[in-house]
């Protein structure tokens, strides 16, 4: 189970904060629905088959397993109906990991964090560059920022 709350970053206090350097992340998706995503993602030379079950207030059913890096790459080119890059930084917060993807191409111009929880009443101690929550927000589910990227949002 994967119950996660999400974030927009506050990007000026970001800036200022982070000298480290990120991972390139490729996410191509296979399956995409309210009841399902299926997605394949290239990260530090590894490749990876995602399912994720429907989205209940923040929990949702999660199963990943490895897959050889060569059937990733030919399995997005033949197969995904869009894709998704970003950098994702590795943040140690108050004992807590805290994961921030720097968004590119369509999405470019968003950065959100992510942090996974034991449970969904579980107290959640903010770095001062978390801005809005968003987890109820499914706009800014990867999944549906590749269909209706960032960029093209009415601001």
């Amino acid at each position: 189970m994967e119950i996660e709350r999400k974030y927009l970053v506050n990007k000026k206090l970001w800036q200022e904060m982070n000298n480290e350097d990120g991972d390139y992340i490729v996410q191509g998706y296979i399956t995409t629905d309210l009841n399902k995503t299926i997605r394949i993602r290239i990260w530090r030379s590894a490749a990876y088959m995602t399912i994720k079950g429907k989205t209940n207030n923040i929990s949702r059913e999660e199963i990943e397993f490895p897959i050889p890096l060569d059937k990733a790459t030919e399995i997005i080119r033949k197969f995904a109906e869009g894709i998704i890059k970003k950098i994702r930084y590795t943040i140690q917060f108050k004992g807590k990991t805290w994961e921030v993807d720097e968004f590119m191409g369509e999405n470019e111009g968003l950065l959100l964090a992510e942090i996974e929880l034991g449970s969904e009443n579980e107290p959640v101690e903010l770095p001062q560059w978390i801005g809005k929550e968003v987890s109820y927000d499914n706009r800014y589910f990867n999944s549906m920022l590749m269909k209706n990227p960032f960029r093209h949002w009415p601001r």
